[in-house]
């Protein structure tokens, strides 16, 4: 059985303006959020590692990036923008990606300066862990 949940989450954005450090938006300090993830913690669920993965985009964090994308899809290497600031998510869907399932999908809006990235993205379980697979461009 899986879980489809429509709901506004609230967005990193306010976040930041409520004065919690975490980029993903959760009202947690990084440190005890998406951080713990970056510094080895296994991510319980795909939104997790999804947060945890736009975190490491807004952070530049390259090494977590690659560590977290399944093995069949994790391009060769990976360069980020520099010039790019990411300034927002919001989890718009969530299917399946507990601790039940194998598999899942996450619909997301992330805003950066002078635009949005809306994606649906599949993640993959591998010895245990939540990986990311790929993304569909809405």
């Amino acid at each position: 059985m899986s879980r489809r949940t429509r709901r506004p989450v609230s967005s990193s954005a306010a976040a930041s303006k409520a004065g919690l450090s975490c980029p993903c938006g959760l009202p947690r300090a990084y440190d005890d959020c998406c951080g713990r993830y970056h510094s080895g913690a296994a991510a319980p669920t795909a939104e997790a590692l999804m947060r945890s993965r736009y975190c490491a985009f807004v952070k530049g964090d390259v090494g977590y990036l690659v560590r977290t994308w399944h093995p069949r899809t994790r391009p060769e290497g990976l360069e980020l923008d520099p010039g790019t600031r990411w300034t927002g998510l919001e989890v718009l869907a969530v299917d399946g990606g507990t601790a039940f399932h194998t598999n899942g999908t996450v619909e997301f809006r992330a805003s950066y300066r002078g635009g949005a990235l809306h994606e649906v993205s599949r993640f993959e379980r591998v010895d245990g862990a939540w990986v990311y697979v790929d993304g569909e461009h809405r």
